[in-house]
């Protein structure tokens, strides 16, 4: 289950509630030495809300791992440094359905789709102004990055959020909000559990 959405829309809640184990694709940055990070057009700052920030070669082996052996290793990033860590163990044992979530998520749909990996592609969308307030406030109690940057872009994300999701959605991802997602999520997993029983 693919989960996206612009950033602070609720993603890491929603996949939290579904009581799925989850692969954060946020992991997946790129590291802030690395030359081939995007600016922002007109401006210094590196561009951490565009595709090209985020390393999806990386992500889709991650997941097509998960789905054949039901374990990958996956990097501990910390946003606050733009680094990688250090490396940790994801385990979901034998569950059948697992979330991978984060605000690239869509841009691997298609190919989750032609691995037969994908079960379900959803966008998460609260609206401008309470995304940018929940994105600000949780960005700003994790130390994330300095207080002006994320003003810079928390102003730019408010402003193009709508095409945000609507790419997402060109992208193959449905449009939903947090009960809608938590209900298809359960939906999704009940499917499963009566084809394994059915198949037993």
């Amino acid at each position: 289950m693919l989960l996206c959405g612009p950033s602070g829309s609720g993603k890491s809640l929603v996949a939290a509630r579904s009581g799925l184990p989850v692969l954060r694709l946020d992991d997946f940055y790129k590291e802030g030495d690395d030359p081939t990070l995007p600016l922002v057009e007109g401006s210094s700052d590196i561009d951490w809300d565009h595709p090209e920030s985020w390393d999806a070669d990386v992500a889709v082996e991650a997941i097509a791992r998960l789905c054949a052996t039901g374990s990958t290793p996956v990097p501990v990033y910390d946003l606050s440094l733009s680094a990688r860590t250090g490396e940790e163990t994801l385990h979901i044992g034998r569950t059948p359905l697992f979330i991978a979530e984060g605000v690239f998520a869509a841009e691997i749909v298609e190919r989750c789709r032609e691995l037969g990996l994908l079960a379900d592609a959803l966008c998460l969308s609260r609206g401008p102004v309470t995304t940018f307030r929940r994105r600000f406030l949780r960005d700003l109690r994790e130390g994330r990055k300095s207080v002006p940057f994320l003003l810079r872009r928390g102003w730019r994300l408010m402003r193009t959020e709508r095409s945000i999701v609507a790419r997402q959605v060109s992208l193959g991802a449905h449009p939903c909000d947090r009960d809608e997602a938590l209900g298809r999520l359960a939906a999704a997993v009940a499917g499963r559990q009566v084809r394994q029983r059915t198949a037993a």
